[in-house]
């Protein structure tokens, strides 16, 4: 990890094939740190990098910003090779013109807001430095701040301060090391609010640390999961929520409804057997699984749908269940629900308060649910049970 790092080295220099416009990591490591992680953030774009503490997310933003040398791999932005491993080639932090924005805000306490700004401007002439941050001061809606010390600014003030100085020097790309996490909920969702507006100002690709997956929903076009420096799967939060690559993604994105199946073929028909039932799956997932094979599944709690007292529902590939309630927590407007089938599985999903009540929902009482076909994602290639049941809450 001790190479020297050197200045320049333009794409055209080291004939790296495959270079994107926006962010583009891949590197690979057996220790100390462990890394086996590839990702890319297009202009414009916000890439939330999600997962368990220790997976690696720290040293990733580290790699990018040239402040970590793993033992293989490149880091390209903006059409630049900044690391390439096998070639010993790094560009210096300096020259990766990174904006970095720290979960301690990591503020000069003796300088005022206005010259915590003007640190990265120290190429521009002084009027020009000092016109230059209260352009970002006033970007940040911090206006008339700009004479005040960071103690006598609030947290949220001193996070808006910290993503100003990041901006200020025209990163190629902005780092963001759970920004937010040292705020009151209210103060967090402002800024996360701010962070979204301020992102129609700005065209480079910002990468976001979170452990918040509701924070990762809201804000990031893509979300990559990592586990033990390894990066899982990469898609836009939608994709990802309803079709994780492996039961230990779904885990990870805090899905509970997975279980294990086998294809069965009923009168020419593919089935997934689940327990006593016979699934219907849309499209041709089961077709290209060969008969008698285990698969892992999932289905997003969105595709349970619970049938009204008494009328049970026989529609074509809406698959109807028998359950059990073994759960109901009141959340506000929202119940959270889990059934327990026959099999001994648990499903989970959320209704409205007042939906449970019109249904009179009580615990131990048997309800009818549909499992919609459209909704089951097969993942024949893992088994449920190879995610241990302590790494099930990892989030």
């Amino acid at each position: 990890m001790g190479w020297p790092v050197v200045g320049g080295g333009h794409v055209a220099d080291l004939h790296i094939p495959e270079l994107v416009a926006g962010l583009h990591v891949a590197v690979n490591q057996t220790g100390p740190i462990p890394l086996a992680a590839e990702f890319t953030c297009q202009p414009g774009e916000l890439l939330a990098l999600v997962g368990p503490s220790g997976s690696g997310k720290t040293t990733l933003l580290r790699t990018i910003a040239g402040l970590y040398h793993p033992q293989h791999g490149q880091v390209s932005c903006a059409g630049d090779v900044w690391l390439d491993a096998e070639r010993k080639h790094s560009l210096s932090p300096q020259r990766r013109q990174v904006g970095i924005v720290f979960q301690d805000y990591a503020l000069f306490p003796h300088l005022t807001a206005l010259e915590n700004i003007q640190l990265p401007l120290r190429h521009l002439p002084k009027p020009l430095r000092r016109e230059r941050a209260e352009q970002w001061l006033a970007k940040v809606r911090l206006d008339g701040l700009g004479k005040r010390y960071p103690n006598a600014l609030s947290g949220g003030q001193r996070q808006r301060v910290a993503l100003a100085r990041a901006l200020a020097r025209d990163p190629k790309v902005l780092l963001l090391d759970e920004p937010f996490s040292a705020v009151d909920q209210v103060t967090r969702r402002r800024l996360q609010r701010e962070l979204a507006l301020l992102r129609q100002q700005i065209d480079i690709p910002i990468v976001l640390v979170t452990h918040d997956l509701e924070e990762a929903t809201a804000l990031a076009d893509q979300i990559c999961v990592l586990h033990s420096g390894i990066s899982l799967q990469q898609g836009s939060p939608g994709s990802l929520f309803r079709q994780p690559r492996t039961p230990l993604v779904a885990r990870l994105l805090d899905r509970h409804n997975v279980f294990e199946g086998e294809v069965v073929s009923i009168h020419g028909q593919r089935r997934l057997k689940w327990g006593e039932w016979l699934l219907e799956v849309a499209g041709e997932g089961l077709n290209a699984i060969a008969e008698g094979q285990r698969v892992a599944w999932y289905l997003p709690p969105s595709d349970i749908v619970l049938h009204r007292r008494g009328r049970p529902s026989h529609g074509e590939r809406e698959n109807p269940v028998a359950a059990t309630v073994s759960e109901m927590v009141v959340l506000g407007g929202i119940t959270s629900i889990v059934l327990r089938v026959l099999n001994g599985d648990m499903l989970r999903f959320d209704i409205a308060t007042h939906a449970a009540r019109r249904n009179q929902l009580t615990l131990g009482e048997q309800v009818h649910v549909s499992l919609l076909a459209e909704g089951i994602h097969l993942m024949p290639e893992h088994r449920a049970h190879a995610v241990p049941h302590n790494k099930r809450n990892l989030l």
